[in-house]
């Protein structure tokens, strides 16, 4: 679990080193509100990749047994963020687009936005966030098939280092048919 009170020092500890006063009055709440925020925004530290897949698994199998093979489930512009590993930065503006195949059920769609929110609040690359709610995507539904497209900003390049602003990063992890079907990357665009 996340320790808001160590945080709370640390935070005291890092205005300290910046050269400021913790106890003026803008900043004397600041260690207790960043400490709260992380707690929010880093919640998903709390659970392994399996433990978010059993919270979130809400599936429908019901009339399913004679669906036609060639069903795809395509959900897009999932809006998310995420924190680097790397410097804490901020990764914004992130959309995910994550597609399956349904094998024998399919997910609630509302779980698939919960899935990339909740992998999104962890202190990670980019990379591993989409490679993360593929891992929970298949767990929840039994599908192989999956694919997860993310692209979104990064603070760590835009405000910081080469301050590039308009840069955007394009991560893509395909697995099962739509590692092997062309055809089917088509829905992903």
């Amino acid at each position: 679990m996340i320790d808001k009170k160590a945080i709370e020092e640390h935070i005291r500890g890092i205005l300290v080193a910046l050269g400021d006063d913790p106890d003026r009055e803008g900043l004397i709440d600041t260690p207790k509100r960043v400490a709260n925020m992380y707690e929010e925004v880093f919640a998903g530290m709390n659970y392994t990749n399996h433990e978010l897949a059993e919270m979130l698994d809400k599936t429908f199998e019901e009339g399913l047994d004679d669906v036609e093979a060639g069903r795809v489930v395509v959900m897009k512009d999932i809006d998310l963020f995420s924190y680097c590993e790397h410097h804490m930065a901020l990764m914004y503006d992130m959309k995910a687009t994550v597609a399956y195949i349904p094998k024998c059920k399919v997910i609630g769609l509302s779980k698939i936005a919960r899935i990339c929110d909740m992998v999104g609040r962890r202190l990670q690359l980019q990379e591993k966030i989409g490679r993360d709610i593929a891992d929970v995507l298949s767990e929840i539904t039994g599908s192989e098939d999956v694919a997860v497209i993310l692209e979104g900003c990064h603070s760590c390049v835009s405000a910081r280092g080469i301050k590039k602003t308009n840069t955007k990063t394009l991560t893509v992890e395909l697995r099962g048919e739509f590692k092997t079907d062309s055809s089917l990357q088509l829905y992903l665009r």
